[in-house]
């Protein structure tokens, strides 16, 4: 069995990492900017963005393309797949 000390521990490391990676990306990205089309809009560039929030087994999605949407929901039915199976498993056993 596991140690709860330790999953409280996995999980801020988890945290963490993710709050570092967001960080760095950022930093990335603003560092790589496209600096040398200063005076020209010969290139443009579209972002596409999606995202589900869980807040117990309901989701909150969001995404400003339907492409993205769709991912989204597909994302969100697995998440909620899977805490529904470590819950009834957790009740079970």
């Amino acid at each position: 069995m596991v140690n709860s000390n330790v999953l409280i521990l996995a999980g801020f490391g988890v945290i963490l990492v993710g709050i570092l990676m967001i960080f760095i990306g950022s930093v990335v990205q603003s560092s790589s900017g496209d600096q040398s089309n200063s005076g020209s809009d010969s290139s443009k560039t579209t972002v596409q963005t999606g995202g589900v929030i869980m807040i117990g087994p309901i989701p909150i999605i969001f995404g400003n393309n339907k492409g993205m949407i769709g991912v989204s929901v597909v994302f969100a039915i697995v998440l909620i797949v899977i805490y529904f199976l470590m819950f009834y498993r957790a009740r079970i056993f």
